[in-house]
């Protein structure tokens, strides 16, 4: 595997278990949920790929071209709003994870897959609170 590809792998596998782990506070300290912090911290722990040591070599931070955060990135203006925007970010994170997966194995691959449907059935069951 390329340094580029185990960069975008690090770069994704962040995204998605901060994203993750943003809902679960919401959850766990805001809503006092433990049912549904419990899932979410399941997922972020099932949010792994054994190559820590080549994913971390790869981390290029000084050179990520959009590093600066955009106007939309910066702007929440409720909860809502911040569970959204970390659900879609979890969600299209583990879409790349699932295809950049194939390249380890199917195995990666699935489990991304995996965690992504269940991200969009989360997002639907909790609707009420989004």
């Amino acid at each position: 595997m390329t340094k580029e590809s185990l960069r975008l792998l690090d770069a994704n596998l962040n995204r998605l278990r901060e994203g993750i782990r943003v809902i679960e506070d919401i959850y766990r300290y805001i809503f006092n949920d433990k049912e549904i912090s419990s899932q979410l911290k399941e997922l972020r722990h099932k949010a792994r790929i054994s190559l820590y040591e080549e994913l971390l070599d790869s981390r290029d931070i000084q050179n990520d071209v959009l590093k600066k955060s955009t106007p939309s990135e910066q702007n929440r203006t409720d909860l809502h709003s911040i569970l959204i925007a970390n659900f879609k970010r979890a969600q299209e994170s583990s879409r790349v994870l699932e295809e950049f997966g194939k390249l380890i194995d199917i195995k990666t691959s699935e489990n991304f897959k995996d965690i992504r449907y269940k991200l969009y059935h989360l997002e639907k069951s909790i609707q009420n609170d989004l």
